[in-house]
């Protein structure tokens, strides 16, 4: 038994669950010192908040859960381009484009919500695939493709809704001219089904959450489970040798970055298809795509466990609004970000934890390994 109860301890999923809980404990330590620097008479209240306020109300839980959904995808996105040895930098202008096109199919040309989520999935999958196709043939990094496709999509975006009227709320009778139009006024059949669970857990609530889970076990079944997803994996963490054995690096290079889209498509898609949010003509890139490098890094990549940094990182953040009007707007920010990027640090602190334990065994001589397994 206490032979089994140390091995435990040695085995890397343990390492990368222990090293997910450690910087978790340290984000939130970081946060309520910063509560205590902002505002000392509340810091308490305000952390009790921030972390039983999801808890208190289903109303709350719900809109925990409709965040998380898209948290869910571009966590996804991230995570699988990790995985194909890739840097998906550019989930943000790919949940832009998905957005974009899943609200074009439901708006301007008054498709179904399962159309529309379609047409989101493609918008991303093509943004996803051009820092692809330029790295794989012409081996330019794909940070930097990314980066500038970001802000590419992003005033595409702008440029597209000021140039078609109908997408705007000011056309179905709204006086804002710089959001699009409301699902509940323009397409009613675009809007995610809720099956009843909006009468459980609010108005928020909808089946996005269950469509980010079911493509959370897709992309796991894919990566440990398929020939194809083995052949990704095996070209990102070494593509010579994939070369070698006759693995189209290329092919799938720019298969990795079209999925990656996708995800961060289909992400942008479950937000505005919700009936609750309305795209805002802005010159800011959206901070969803952005908000999912964190929630990879927090599950070490691992597609079911991106389940779980979604749901907490979503958790800090609806427990965050409810800090005003103790805390100012952009204090709250400042707190919020803190907490969740330190939590990122998830795998620092496991190669401190696998260097630790590898010492040790190094300074046991091997009769000592043999005599006590403590080694």
């Amino acid at each position: 038994m206490e032979n089994s109860y140390r091995n435990f301890f040695r085995r890397r999923g343990t390492i990368s669950l222990l090293g997910s809980l450690l910087s978790i404990l340290a984000g939130l330590l970081l946060g309520f010192a910063l509560l205590l620097v902002f505002n000392p008479s509340h810091a308490l209240t305000g952390l009790s908040n921030m972390l039983f306020t999801g808890l208190r109300d289903i109303s709350k839980l719900g809109k925990v859960l409709y965040t998380a959904a898209p948290l869910l995808m571009t966590g996804l996105s991230v995570g699988f381009a990790f995985k194909t040895g890739l840097f998906n930098i550019g989930a943000s202008g790919q949940y832009t484009m998905g957005s974009f096109f899943a609200l074009v199919a439901g708006i301007q040309f008054q498709l179904p919500w399962y159309v529309a989520m379609l047409a989101g999935m493609l918008g991303g999958a093509i943004w996803g695939a051009i820092p692809g196709i330029f790295k794989a043939h012409f081996n330019v990094n794909e940070v930097i493709t990314a980066i500038m496709f970001n802000w590419i999509g992003l005033f595409a975006v702008n440029l597209s809704l000021n140039n078609m009227p109908m997408m705007i709320a000011s056309y179905w009778g709204a006086v804002t001219k710089e959001r699009t139009a409301k699902l509940t006024d323009a397409n009613p059949a675009a809007i995610l089904p809720k099956l009843g669970l909006d009468e459980s857990f609010g108005n928020y609530m909808n089946i996005g959450f269950f469509i980010a889970i079911l493509s959370a076990v897709v992309i796991w079944i894919i990566l440990s489970k398929t020939t194809f997803g083995y052949e990704l994996k095996a070209c990102g963490y070494n593509r010579s040798a994939s070369l070698y054995a006759g693995i189209n690096d290329k092919r799938n290079i720019i298969l990795s970055m079209t999925i990656a889209g996708a995800l961060s498509g289909i992400g942008g898609a479950i937000y505005y298809l919700s009936g609750t949010a309305q795209f805002t003509i802005v010159k800011s890139l959206l901070t969803m795509g952005f908000n999912g490098i964190p929630v990879a890094l927090l599950a070490s990549s691992n597609p079911v466990a991106t389940i779980f940094s979604a749901l907490f990182v979503s958790y800090i953040q609806v427990g965050g609004d409810m800090l005003q009007p103790e805390f100012a707007k952009e204090i709250i920010d400042i707190i919020i970000a803190a907490i969740i990027y330190l939590s990122a640090f998830a795998l620092l602190v496991q190669g401190v934890i696998a260097k630790v334990l590898m010492n040790r065994r190094k300074n046991c001589a091997p009769a000592a390994r043999e005599e006590d397994d403590r080694c």
